[in-house]
């Protein structure tokens, strides 16, 4: 056999493994959530006592197979994304205080004060069915830097390749435009619950993560959802009649600090 012959078929060998390795890579990467509607608020938190939007929640949202475990994003005075729901931690103020202040006060569980960092990476670690619904806190310090949180927000997202498994939610219709600039890819939801599904649809917004009761004020906006494809979600839905009823009504999702609960029903 010729040098150019040997050449050629290590050359297309060489291709065929490329492609191989790389659709491979793609192929890791496709995740197929939990079939159930359970949002875990601020992660499964309650049944074992565990601090809202620590580490271990979401472990135990990820462990229950919920759909989804929703956790809160801001931001300290040194620029780290951190997470916790209320805006003062330890009866600090997050946006004034550096992280290493912050960080001195242990959560109830021995946990630190976990960053976004860590708490994306503890979440994609051995999970395919939970998605990680992250909601970026307005600002107390004014809207453009709330639109800088959800803006490296979304580059920490892509850099760890979390994409595909999150979700942005936020009561600030500005921040969700920030994400879907930075991302025009990126799963968005909005809160607030002044807006109707047709208007989200022209904003490129893909669901309606509202509470409950704005979809009892509005019913017509279940089905104006269902007609322009925007997802539906409530929140925060705890008691097992209100389950029942949005069951029955086909929500996508049901964000609750119940999901034991939710999932028991969802079962039956």
């Amino acid at each position: 056999m010729s040098f150019r012959k040997v050449s050629m078929i290590f050359i297309c060998v060489s291709i065929g493994m490329l492609i191989s390795c790389t659709t491979t890579r793609k192929s890791n990467r496709s995740t197929k959530f939990a079939s159930n509607p359970v949002v875990a608020h601020r992660g499964a938190f309650k049944k074992n006592g565990f601090p809202e939007n620590s580490i271990a929640s979401l472990k135990e949202a990820i462990r229950l197979k919920c759909t989804g475990s929703e956790f809160d994003v801001r931001m300290t005075a040194d620029d780290s994304l951190i997470i916790n729901h209320d805006p003062h931690f330890n009866k600090l103020e997050i946006e004034k205080t550096t992280y290493a202040e912050l960080s001195q006060y242990k959560l109830s569980n021995g946990e630190k004060l976990p960053t976004l960092r860590e708490y994306l990476l503890a979440g994609i670690a051995d999970n395919k069915l939970t998605r990680l619904v992250l909601e970026i806190k307005p600002s107390g310090l004014g809207k453009e830097r709330g639109k800088r949180i959800a803006e490296r927000s979304v580059e920490l997202v892509k850099e760890l390749e979390a994409t595909p498994m999150t979700v942005y939610i936020s009561f600030d219709y500005d921040i969700l435009k920030k994400v879907i600039e930075v991302d025009p890819k990126a799963s968005t939801q909005y809160l607030n619950g002044e807006k109707s599904p047709e208007q989200l649809k022209a904003d490129g917004i893909a669901g309606a993560d509202y509470h409950f009761s704005v979809f009892k004020k509005n019913p017509g906006w279940i089905e104006e959802a269902k007609k322009y494809k925007i997802i539906l979600n409530a929140w925060t839905v705890n008691d097992a009649e209100t389950m029942d009823w949005l069951l029955k009504d086909g929500f996508d999702f049901i964000t609750t600090n119940e999901p034991e609960l939710l999932l028991e029903k969802t079962r039956k």
